[in-house]
């Protein structure tokens, strides 16, 4: 990791900006991809998927044999564990329901609010290096919770055709209607045009890397929403003398090995800290599976000195990381003062991974600054909510001439008139 004592607030963008490319670099691809798949549907998905996952189909569609083969290839104790994190993500977003919001604003003027499940959701699973089948939890539980009636499911295939077991299985268990053996951005174009395999949906969630979060920013010029920008994973952890500096060490790699492009960023207040955190990811690092790809996500990233914790949380919430870990003596301060970020874990005892799979909360979390604006996946990201509002006679009197007034300083007649022929009607 690149190591800064004590830099210039005025160095901070340049020190904490993300190692992904620009939308330029991707755009034009993108581009091409979404009107291929719009003028050919499933023959330019076909293409791609052959292109890119070195794959031909005869059919996207998994089956419902796949998904019973499935069953039987996940072992028993996975299927224990995937139960746990499916009570307790339930648990969670089940919490998040909210009552029909109900007022009356003024007498005889009655106001109210009610969620509705949005009909056909898109949820994006990757595969790749990863299979995230724990994402499949994120995103199909809130949306059966919610009560969406089209759960749509699409992850790439591996050369042999087949997409991982575990998340067949989970996407089974959840109430995923519909899966589909596409992955990138020919999935995203399906899903924003639908194709003759792909159903078009109308809000489209999950992570993916770069070329994916590019896809679904251009699904919205489509009219299509989306959940959040989601690109590569990212961690910042602020830390003193009193963390222990294996837990961060570890801590910084789980988020590494997500991919290359990945990055974490570790601020502490103490310089001793920092180096034996450094001495710690030599030793980890080297016992992982996945260890060229945390390395070379370590090298995008940083540790960066401070020597308070005024100046530390300043320059965490300028930079808005998607998961941010607690370890200090002065917890409180950081958990009072964060503007901007994805998700907390405070304590030595609270790795990111525990919200990754089985905390509770989502994982589905915004990255590359986002956290400056978006929220996380929860419960309200299925639904929308829908006012109404009920009149009487009483009530049109009550605040009918306000509206009149307001509408023909705007001079707009017409709103004005749909008020006045009903206050005639009920003095008449």
């Amino acid at each position: 990791m690149k190591k800064f004592i004590n830099p210039k607030e005025q160095t901070w963008s340049e020190i904490l900006k993300r190692p992904t490319k620009t939308v330029d670099d991707i755009e034009a691809t993108v581009n091409q991809i979404f009107d291929d798949v719009k003028l050919n549907a499933d023959t330019a998905v076909n293409k791609y998927t052959q292109l890119f996952d070195g794959v031909s189909l005869e059919s996207n569609l998994v089956t419902t044999e796949e998904i019973n083969e499935a069953k039987n290839l996940v072992s028993k104790d996975l299927k224990d564990a995937i139960n746990i994190a499916k009570e307790n993500i339930s648990k969670f977003h089940k919490a998040q329901k909210t009552n029909r919001v109900y007022q009356e604003t003024t007498s005889g003027v009655v106001c109210w609010q009610e969620k509705r499940p949005i009909q056909k959701v898109g949820l994006y699973i990757p595969g790749g290096t990863a299979p995230l089948f724990s994402t499949v939890l994120m995103l199909a539980i809130p949306a059966q919770i919610a009560g969406c009636k089209e759960i749509v499911l699409c992850s790439p295939p591996n050369k042999e055709g087949k997409v991982h077991p575990a998340i067949l299985y989970t996407a089974d268990l959840c109430g995923v209607t519909k899966i589909i053996k596409v992955g990138g951005i020919q999935a995203i174009a399906g899903m924003t045009f639908g194709t003759e395999s792909i159903p078009k949906v109308y809000k489209i969630f999950g992570p993916g890397n770069q070329y994916v979060t590019v896809a679904k920013q251009l699904a919205t010029k489509y009219g299509i929403a989306i959940d959040m920008p989601a690109g590569p994973s990212e961690l910042l952890i602020v830390a003193d003398e009193s963390a222990n500096a294996s837990f961060v060490a570890s801590d910084l790699l789980s988020q590494a090995e997500h991919g290359v492009d990945s990055q974490v960023v570790l601020v502490s207040t103490s310089k001793q800290l920092i180096d034996e955190v450094d001495k710690e990811l030599t030793k980890q690092l080297k016992v992982l599976p996945r260890v060229d790809i945390a390395a070379k996500a370590i090298e995008n990233s940083k540790s960066i000195f401070v020597e308070n914790d005024e100046t530390a949380i300043e320059l965490i919430n300028e930079y808005g990381p998607e998961h941010f870990i607690i370890c200090t003596k002065n917890n409180n301060f950081y958990i009072d003062n964060i503007e901007n970020a994805g998700s907390v874990f405070i304590g030595n005892y609270t790795p990111e991974s525990a919200g990754d799979y089985a905390s509770g909360t989502n994982h589905t979390l915004p990255t590359n600054g986002f956290s400056k604006s978006y929220s996380g996946v929860n419960l309200d990201s299925f639904t929308k909510s829908i006012t109404f509002q009920e009149i009487s006679k009483e009530g049109i009197q009550n605040i009918g001439n306000s509206i009149e007034l307001m509408a023909e300083t705007e001079g707009l007649q017409a709103h004005k008139n749909a008020v006045t022929l009903r206050l005639k009607e009920i003095e008449s």
